[in-house]
């Protein structure tokens, strides 16, 4: 489900980056609700299962909607489905506005399109509205040589190409989401989302996470 506390925090991090004058557009997961590819999904129907996810999106997005607005902030779900009584319908040029007008724009439901993950989807919407930087909030601080769960002797990325990404296979985002932002050369930083303040230091250009951009010389 949804954990209030953690909305919140996240909510509040958010809003400091905002302060600042930085737009922010989000694209959330669903993965606490319902995720397409989990053994909940086993024996479902592919396409059926990622549409749930999709929905799953959405409430997130209206959580974290919600808070925000709690702190004062404006803000817009805009749904790649159709769910005119809780969120506005994505259209591109009406996200832009509201990012133009000071509001955080919350993608939701992902691309609408089965098969496709909220990477991808936020890789998308972000060369969509013409995104300078994609973060990529996850449990972990950056991207590693392995697990550091179970290789406490794992090291962490500072920088790497989308190249190196693709070839080793390293979990950072999925290829078609990793591929998208090479062709379009928009960088991306992975960074937790659990590391208190650490949003903020992304967005100040300090060290934090892993970056993930042009080949590296």
């Amino acid at each position: 489900g949804v954990d209030r506390e953690v909305v919140q925090r996240i909510a509040r991090e958010v809003k400091d980056v905002s302060d600042t004058g930085v737009q922010i557009a989000i694209v959330i997961g669903g993965g606490n609700i319902f995720r397409g590819m989990a053994k909940a999904a086993e024996g479902m129907d592919r396409a059926t299962a990622d549409y749930m996810g999709m929905l799953a999106t959405v409430m997130n997005a209206l959580a974290v909607q919600d808070a925000l607005e709690h702190l004062g902030l404006p803000t817009r779900v805009l749904s790649a489905l159709h769910i005119e009584q809780v969120a506005e319908p994505y259209i591109r040029r009406r996200a832009i506005r509201h990012l133009e007008k000071g509001r955080v724009v919350i993608f939701g439901a992902g691309t609408g399109n089965p098969f496709f993950t909220t990477d991808t989807a936020a890789s998308l919407r972000a060369v969509e509205i013409n995104a300078e930087l994609v973060l990529k909030g996850t449990k972990v601080d950056g991207v590693y040589t392995d697990d550091p769960v179970s290789h406490p002797e794992a090291m962490r990325y500072r920088e790497l190409s989308y190249s190196q990404v693709l070839e080793q296979n390293l979990q950072v985002m999925d290829a078609t989401a990793i591929t998208l932002c090479r062709d379009n050369d928009m960088p991306i930083i992975v960074f937790s989302i659990n590391k208190s303040g650490a949003l903020m230091r992304v967005m100040l250009g300090e060290e934090e996470g892993t970056s993930v951009r042009r080949e590296i010389a």
